[in-house]
């Protein structure tokens, strides 16, 4: 008996020209087969000339680049394939009507496809939106990465949880149900995954790191710029150019150091030390006192200060037939006030900021004289300039002092 339906139309035709009823089901199964991809197709290409057309002249009566970017992470073309995907899904049980078997292979297929589909249209809007972020200066330091990444995951999971309900025929809900039991295995699975999910938030929140911070990891080797902060890893390009990767969770776990407090406060701190030797150090004669007046930096100190002890030293009736009576002046005194004067009236010093001269503890070496100031020039090439000419002029400066700065001396072995 012959059947109306369309879709045994070529079924009959083939039985009324004698082919037997297998082969016409293949022939009618494979000629509906082919109708079906090719209007799919054509659908297909159709809605994705349409889409785009409609998208890039919207992009550019638009005055925001977001639709631009949405186009650039092919959302249009992903939303697309929709339309030609619904179409294969709806004709599926009219192809495969003879070959139940296949039909539901061929469906749940499909379906897996949808999903897929679904999760590649995810990721084309949650990457616009990433794109869109860093291009706003309010975001370009912050770790967008990390978040885009959490709402994948947890995407990819319920993808994961749909096609292995659509596969085993289980509803999601169960299947969900039945996967917490296994939950331990899970956290052990994504155990690396959590722990940077928890590390993000944390770094987030607190402001430990930003992209463009320049860090130190001592135990990743990582000295330089941040580059890229996501769930897993954070890299590093480091002052020689090599790539740094560290663990997320390691920015709580551990310690490193961020210079971004030194980078916004306006000065970089110079601390570098000079070592006298003690055998130099001495108190300073009437005459060494005149020759010292002659250093402009400090003449009006030595001036002021020579009066104040000898007016002390004559109304304490103090003996100066012998030099360490009394109060006196010293060589290595005059010397720190000379470099403290000095960094102060550097130009390139920031003088808002701590400046100091000062002595330390002596060192079986001989007594260090550190500088300790900040440079108003944070940028790593000028602030080596600034720091190499002040210990120019410091190292060249102890000679006119009657100093020597130590150095040792290596016997010759021959």
């Amino acid at each position: 008996m012959k059947t109306l339906s369309i879709r045994h139309y070529i079924y009959d035709l083939l039985i009324e020209k004698g082919f037997s009823e297998t082969s016409a089901q293949y022939i009618n199964m494979i000629c509906l087969l082919l109708a079906v991809l090719v209007i799919a197709f054509v659908v297909d290409f159709i809605t994705k000339r349409l889409l785009w057309r409609f998208s890039a002249g919207l992009a550019k009566r638009t005055k925001t680049n977001f639709d631009d970017i949405l186009i650039s992470n092919k959302l249009p073309r992903n939303i697309a394939h929709i339309i030609p995907l619904i179409i294969l899904i709806e004709f599926v049980p009219q192809v495969f009507t003879d070959f139940e078997y296949a039909e539901d292979i061929i469906e749940k297929t499909l379906k897996v496809i949808a999903v897929i589909l679904t999760l590649r249209i995810i990721r084309s809007f949650l990457n616009s939106i990433k794109d869109y972020l860093k291009t706003l200066a309010k975001y370009k330091d912050k770790p967008v990465d990390s978040y885009i990444q959490v709402f994948m995951i947890f995407a990819w999971i319920l993808g994961v949880f749909g096609i292995f309900s659509i596969l085993t025929g289980i509803t999601f809900l169960k299947f969900a149900f039945t996967l917490g039991t296994a939950s331990a295995v899970i956290l052990l699975i994504f155990k690396d995954t959590i722990l940077g999910f928890v590390a993000s938030i944390q770094v987030s929140i607190n402001d430990m790191v930003r992209i463009g911070d320049w860090i130190t990891f001592e135990k990743y080797g990582a000295d330089g710029d941040v580059i890229e902060i996501n769930l897993a890893t954070v890299k590093v390009q480091n002052w020689d150019k090599t790539i740094t990767t560290i663990p997320t969770y390691a920015l709580i776990s551990d310690s490193f150091k961020n210079w971004r407090g030194m980078m916004s406060s306006g000065g970089r701190r110079i601390k570098r030390s000079v070592i006298i030797k003690t055998s130099t150090i001495k108190f300073l004669t009437d005459e060494d006192i005149q020759r010292f007046k002659k250093i402009q930096l400090i003449s009006n100190f030595i001036e002021q200060k020579s009066k104040e002890i000898k007016k002390f030293n004559t109304d304490n009736a103090i003996d100066k037939s012998v030099l360490i009576n009394g109060r006196n002046l010293t060589n290595f005194g005059v010397f720190r006030k000379y470099l403290l004067t000095y960094v102060e009236n550097h130009s390139a010093i920031n003088h808002d900021m701590t400046l100091m001269v000062r002595q330390l503890e002596p060192t079986p070496q001989g007594i260090p004289m550190e500088i300790y100031a900040f440079s108003a020039d944070i940028r790593w090439q000028n602030y080596e300039f600034i720091m190499g000419d002040i210990f120019d002029h410091v190292l060249a400066s102890v000679s006119y002092f009657d100093l020597e700065i130590y150095e040792l001396s290596v016997a010759n072995s021959d």
